[in-house]
């Protein structure tokens, strides 16, 4: 879902000529917007490379690849529960706010770690043995890289409970979504397509028709809804806890949200799930990218190397991630252009989808990475080569 918040504007008469004529030239050069565009777009790159790189470390050390993988049943049943959960918050969010907190708290302190890792590993590389794991007790052993992560990533929780900064609040989603698109995988582009579909159709439903239901916008005021500091719940239940000043309220980090510069006061915003679910489509296609890389490489050390098409040169993961940036744009224009909330994945979902299907039309893939994109094509070739003769004698 993308949001822009916006308050009361004092322009020069100049300006409000030209903004008249092409307001949504402005609207993209706004650096609220520009920062949303990079942000987004730079998370999901380290997100799908973090991917690479964790299945590349499993690899070598011998151990099984523990990534969470959606299954049909799964992506299907995605839209029903994420809805659930968008009306319990919608009419018992203020009942169930504390919980909320705490599970979110304990989620983004994991999250956030594992986006410091590779950060915290070289810095204390010099003084730790990165082999060298510590016990905690029944928590299990752990390196000094992961145990300093953790104690940072709730560090910086705790300043965002005290403070409520936005900055903070972009830290952590940041986590969540580095975390989410590295370590849940989509293993087809026929899960991904349902997945994606579903969400599609969600997005579309809470964003557009749910004022014709419950008289609001369910995802807007869901999305736009503060939470109370849990500071100020123990200081009302518990006398001997008190504080000199209000605590400030917290907003749930389930989406990016920048100021402008240009305009005081006013917040672009961007769901996370704008990110992370487009995000595990282009995670998808970079693992495949690779993996065929690798099919490649070693089909031409037993074959004399053929001449590659301009075509075959461009990557799947470029194609989607251009086309995730020209959907979030037509976004942006759409949000500007209408003045109201759009569903970001009403734009996100076909120009990623879309592009990436003819591509791989093109290319012949479409019929391998829709059902098993992951399997050695020439074994595969040749195990039903085995079959039939086994048939035919």
């Amino acid at each position: 879902l993308i949001l822009f918040i916006k308050s009361n504007f004092s322009f020069q008469m100049a300006d409000i000529e030209l903004l008249s004529e092409t307001p949504w030239f402005y609207a993209l050069l706004d650096s609220s917007r520009i920062a949303i565009f990079i942000i987004s777009v730079s998370l999901i790159v380290y997100g799908s490379f973090r991917s690479l790189k964790y299945d590349a470390c499993m690899k070598k050390n011998e151990k099984q690849i523990d990534a969470q993988v959606i299954n049909g049943r799964q992506a299907f049943l995605f839209p029903l529960v994420g809805s659930i959960f968008l009306l319990l918050s919608f009419f018992f969010f203020d009942s169930l706010q504390l919980l909320f907190f705490v599970c979110t708290s304990v989620v983004v302190t994991i999250t956030c770690a594992f986006l410091l890792l590779p950060f915290v590993q070289s810095l204390i590389r010099p003084f730790f043995d990165d082999a060298h794991k510590i016990s905690i007790g029944i928590a299990g052993r752990y390196t000094a890289a992961e145990v300093v992560s953790v104690f940072i990533s709730l560090g910086l929780v705790f300043l965002w409970i005290i403070t409520g900064h936005w900055l903070l609040m972009d830290a952590l989603a940041m986590g969540l979504c580095v975390a989410f698109i590295a370590l849940i995988r989509l293993p087809s582009l026929k899960i991904s397509t349902l997945l994606l579909t579903g969400l599609l159709l969600y997005d579309v439903f809470w964003v557009f028709f749910s004022t014709y239901i419950f008289n609001t916008n369910v995802m807007v005021y869901v999305a736009t809804k503060t939470a109370e500091n849990p500071i100020s719940y123990l200081s009302k239940n518990m006398p001997f806890i008190s504080t000199s000043s209000e605590p400030p309220k917290l907003s749930l980090p389930a989406k990016l949200m920048f100021p402008s510069f240009q305009d005081v006061g006013r917040f672009s915003m961007l769901g996370l799930g704008d990110i992370v679910m487009p995000g595990l489509l282009l995670c998808f296609v970079m693992r495949y990218d690779a993996h065929k890389r690798t099919q490649n490489g070693a089909n031409n050390n037993h074959s004399p190397s053929t001449p590659v098409s301009s075509l075959q040169k461009v990557t799947y993961f470029h194609c989607s991630l251009i086309g995730y940036f020209l959907g979030l744009l037509t976004a942006t224009v759409s949000a500007e252009f209408f003045k109201a909330a759009q569903p970001a994945l009403l734009y996100l979902v076909p120009f990623t989808l879309l592009p990436l299907m003819i591509m791989a039309y093109l290319k012949g893939d479409l019929r391998r990475m829709w059902n098993e994109p992951f399997t050695d094509y020439s074994s595969s070739i040749s195990s039903k080569l085995e079959k039939t003769s086994e048939i035919y004698v």
